[in-house]
């Protein structure tokens, strides 16, 4: 990540403490971003917003869950109880509470799509997710691009209890799968053009 700063860095800036930092992020006056390790930072766009250089980031928070299929059912509650109590515990406003049951490989999932289109007309501020995979199986830097692009902030809680091993395994069958049926259809559409080839070797043959 580009110009971010840590608070003790912020401080200095701005001419506060770091202890003030912490007060003021617990009460939301200003709130810090969280590093995967669960580390504060802060942007250079907060350091502009504080100097008063520039308005505040408008937008809605997302907070996304998902799961794979509809027997995940609880996990997905499990899932959802922990980003609220994550929220809650950093003082997070949540607009939006978007939950998907469905493969990550799926891009057709409602709610996802849903996010894809606010972030794309840039009214989402934040999306808070358990875990990447949680959002899209692969393919994640490309999305978490797309999202600065347009000013929307991913928050990761990086919780692997929330990433399922058997919804990996099954998503990678259907990969295999695909490309194995992909792989037949080539065999196949080989097969036919020789034997097309072969066949007109033999009537070219026979002719008079």
């Amino acid at each position: 990540m580009e110009h971010v700063y840590s608070p003790k860095q912020f401080g200095k800036f701005i001419g506060k403490s770091v202890n003030t930092l912490q007060k003021w992020d617990r009460k939301g006056i200003l709130p810090a971003f969280r590093s995967p390790t669960n580390r504060r930072y802060y942007t250079h766009e907060q350091y502009l917003q504080y100097r008063g250089l520039i308005a505040p980031q408008s937008g809605v928070v997302i907070a996304y869950a998902r799961v794979s299929s509809p027997a995940q059912k609880k996990d997905l509650a499990i899932q959802l109880q922990a980003l609220r109590a994550y929220c809650q515990d950093q003082t997070i406003q949540v607009d939006q509470w978007i939950q998907d049951v469905g493969s990550a490989l799926n891009y057709k999932r409602k709610g996802f799509n849903s996010i894809i289109e606010q972030i794309e007309l840039g009214q989402v501020r934040q999306l808070i997710i358990a875990y990447q995979d949680r959002f899209v199986r692969f393919g994640y830097d490309w999305f978490e691009a797309f999202c600065q692009r347009h000013g929307t902030d991913i928050l990761v809680i990086n919780d692997e209890t929330f990433s399922p091993e058997e919804e990996l395994v099954r998503d990678v069958i259907a990969i295999v799968t695909v490309f194995s049926a992909r792989l037949h259809g080539l065999r196949s559409h080989k097969n036919a053009l020789r034997a097309a080839a072969w066949g007109k070797e033999k009537r070219d043959d026979q002719s008079p």
